[in-house]
This record gives structure tokens, sequence and C-alpha cells, in this order.
């Protein structure tokens, strides 16, 4: 006889308009460098989604897994160079194997590391607080290097990454585990540091973001997965995947078409002002 015990997540509810804004947002944020998991902390605040452990378990499980929709869209925004690196690893490409080398070796750090201090940064750094000073500082960060031209300083390509600085954009990745630093500001800040020129440094990073987002959402979705879907069933999570696939193609393409005329600059006001409004709506209660 089938149990009748309720799950403890039972009572967790979310709309699909809520998966659609939480899709949104994920979309939109997550290859941007302002944050996506700083973004959709405080959107699932405002939209009173963590109001119990049990529901904040689901969410973050939700937020993580709609991340599919992100992946996809590198997937086919970026499918030529995709495909130069799989034929790399059938032996047909050599500069597809060395982006593949490249990518791989910046994961591995990424991985250990984010192992390694998950349980911390989680316990100490989800929150609207932490995320809202890493905004923040991120932001002034930004200003200072457009400031200064530094995002104009190289000119390396994809293919000149050795594992070395391979593995460096890999151990800087990792500080994105605190959510608000952002995987793609860091990522990109890091590549231009060890030589590549603006436009490889975005690539790479939504490349290196492509393994990282995809490793995360597979164990995620074997940790929590079947709550979640017990919780919302299908249709909610594909939603927001849906709407998350259709808003960061759209993103992407902004995001390449803007640093190629504009420049970084307009990430660090942004940064700054999203950083003051979280910390005002913290310091009034709204939050």
């Amino acid at each position: 006889m089938p149990s009748l015990a309720v799950s403890p997540l039972a009572n967790a509810d979310l709309s699909w308009w809520e998966a659609a804004i939480l899709g949104l947002v994920e979309g939109l944020t997550e290859y941007l460098p302002v944050s996506s998991t700083g973004h959709l902390l405080v959107t699932a605040e405002l939209l009173g989604l963590n109001e119990t452990a049990a529901s904040e378990a689901a969410i973050e499980t939700f937020a993580i897994c709609i991340q599919i929709g992100a992946i996809f869209a590198v997937l086919v925004l970026y499918w030529n160079r995709i495909r130069q690196m799989l034929d790399g690893l059938l032996g047909r490409s050599d500069e597809g194997r060395q982006v593949l080398i490249a990518v791989i070796t910046a994961f591995i750090p990424t991985a250990i590391l984010g192992v390694t201090f998950f349980d911390f940064v989680q316990e100490k750094l989800f929150g609207v607080g932490p995320i809202a000073w890493a905004w923040l500082i991120g932001g002034i960060g930004v200003l200072v290097l457009s400031r200064t031209d530094w995002f104009d300083r190289a000119s390396g390509e994809i293919t000149e990454l050795t594992m070395g600085k391979a593995a460096i954009i890999g151990v800087a990745q990792a500080m994105a585990a605190w959510p608000g630093v952002s995987r793609s500001l860091i990522t990109i800040i890091a590549c231009i540091a060890v030589g590549l020129k603006l436009a490889a440094a975005v690539e790479f990073s939504f490349l290196l973001g492509l393994i990282t987002l995809s490793a995360a959402t597979v164990y995620e979705g074997l940790r929590g997965g079947q709550e979640m879907i017990d919780t919302f069933g299908f249709v909610t999570p594909l939603i927001g995947l849906i709407v998350g696939f259709v808003s960061a193609v759209a993103a992407v393409r902004w995001m390449v078409a803007w640093l190629n005329e504009k420049g970084f600059e307009v990430f660090g006001w942004y940064r700054i002002a999203i950083g003051i409004l979280a910390l005002v709506l913290l310091a009034t209660g709204t939050l």
C-alpha cells in the first residue's frame, strides 16, 4: 500500500509566472558580469519564495536546474567553436584540441575548490548583505579597470592559452562561488590578466561556463532534483528553462555587441546601483 505521508516540501508552491520571472532573471544575468546567483536569490526573497527551509531548498535546486536553458543558449550561439572542440577530441582539429584542453584545465580547480568550500559559502555568503557588498565592490573594480583601459590591454587568442594560464582562470572562477561576484566577470578579468583580448576572454568565459554550469546542474539535479519535481512538478521548471534559454540568447547577443562598441563601464555602474538598492531594501526590512 502506498505511503500517505506528506512530503515536507508539499506546501511549497511556485506559480507559472514566478517560474517565468526566475527563468528571465537567470537567462538575462547568467552570462552578464552581474551575478545570476545574486539576482536569483534576491528575486526569490522579493517574491517570498524563501519563507521556509523546505521551500528555500527547492527554490535553490530550481534556480540551478533552469541553468539548462543558459547552457543550450551557448550551445546554439557557439556551436561552431564547440564542434571544433569535438573535432579536437576526435583528433581532427589541433586548435579544437587546444581549446578543449584549456577549458577542461580551467574547470578542474573550480570543481575542486567549489566542492571544498561549498558548505562554508552556502552558510556564510548566501544572503542579501554579502551579495550587495559583492555587487558594490565588483562595480567599483569594473569602473577602475574601465577608466584605465585595462580591458583593452591584451591581444591574445583562445588558442594561445597554456594549461598554466587556464588553471589560473579556473582558480579565479572559483571566487564566483560568493554570490554577487559573478562568474562571468571574474573569468573575463582573469582571461585578460593572462593575455587574452576582450573578445577572446568573453568567448572563453562562455565556453568555461558551459562545462561549469553543466556540472553544477547535474550535481544539484542528482542531489535535489527529485524533491524539486515532487514539489513543483515538471511544468514550472520547464517554463523557467524555456524562458531562461530565450533570454540568455538575447543577453549574450546583446553583451557581445555592446562590448564591441561601448565597453565594460555600464556593468560597473549597474552593479553599484543594484548593490546600493539591495542595501537600502535590507536596511528598511523589505528584504
